[in-house]
């Protein structure tokens, strides 16, 4: 992974159900919602303090099964992440670019 990288650009297309971020290194991660949401980095769903920091799977992004579930909004934390707020309420999660990177379920970055 390559803490550096930042996005040029993110789109939630919400009839594929994707969260689309194109990186500054030329790669292009698909994030299914349903996956995005199992991983995320929030205290309540790490489980606990102790558990804050570690990198997320990127199977579980990939194999998680689809719900109903939708993505809300996208907001913006600093320069760094995005926070999104979900369906289900949830909207504590913030994603940092490095996180995010690290869960790109594409075949390339799980070779990696």
């Amino acid at each position: 992974m390559m803490s550096s990288v930042r996005p040029l650009n993110i789109t939630a297309d919400r009839n594929q159900r994707l969260l689309i971020i194109y990186w500054d290194d030329q790669h292009e991660s698909r994030y299914p919602f349903d996956g995005l949401r199992a991983v995320c980095p929030c205290v309540v769903c790490r489980g606990g303090h102790s558990h804050m920091g570690q990198a997320p799977d990127p199977w579980v992004v990939r194999a998680t099964p689809e719900s109903e579930l939708s993505l809300e909004e996208i907001h913006a934390v600093g320069a760094y992440a995005i926070q999104l707020t979900w369906s289900d309420g949830h909207s504590t999660g913030i994603y940092s670019w490095e996180y995010l990177r690290a869960a790109c379920p594409c075949e390339v970055c799980l070779i990696d």
